[in-house]
């Protein structure tokens, strides 16, 4: 399992890469495995305000469903819209073409998430 030392994470397996005040926002390598075969992503609305721990997308393999949680609060500023044809990118690239949205956050809820070696005993731990 590949952890990026330069992201931050959550308990709920999203990741964060900062970028300035954007926050773009993915799942980890270790969240993609255990789904398998990502065939679909329901992404939020481009502007929507969202709370952190908000359930805020959806993704879809072949053996379940799998709320995504806003790993900050803020708005949503931009969706990746190359997953409507190509949810197989989650699974291919997820640190990297297979990110899910990109929002404005409120730099307040930052020391909430997790280093790479933090969430790296989380997704051992299962």
């Amino acid at each position: 399992m590949d952890y990026p030392s330069e992201l931050k994470y959550t308990k709920t397996h999203e990741w964060v890469r900062l970028e300035g005040d954007v926050a773009v926002v993915g799942i980890t390598d270790f969240a993609q495995d255990a789904l398998g075969d990502v065939v679909y992503v329901e992404l939020p609305a481009v502007g929507r305000k969202v709370a952190a721990g908000e359930a805020v997308a959806v993704v879809e393999s072949v053996k379940t469903a799998s709320d995504i949680y806003a790993p900050l609060e803020g708005e949503i500023l931009e969706v990746n819209s190359a997953l409507s044809d190509k949810p197989e990118l989650v699974n291919q690239s997820p640190y990297g073409e297979g990110w899910l949205f990109k929002m404005r956050f409120n730099p307040s809820g930052l020391s909430e998430l997790l280093s790479a070696l933090e969430y790296q005993k989380v997704a051992q731990a299962g």
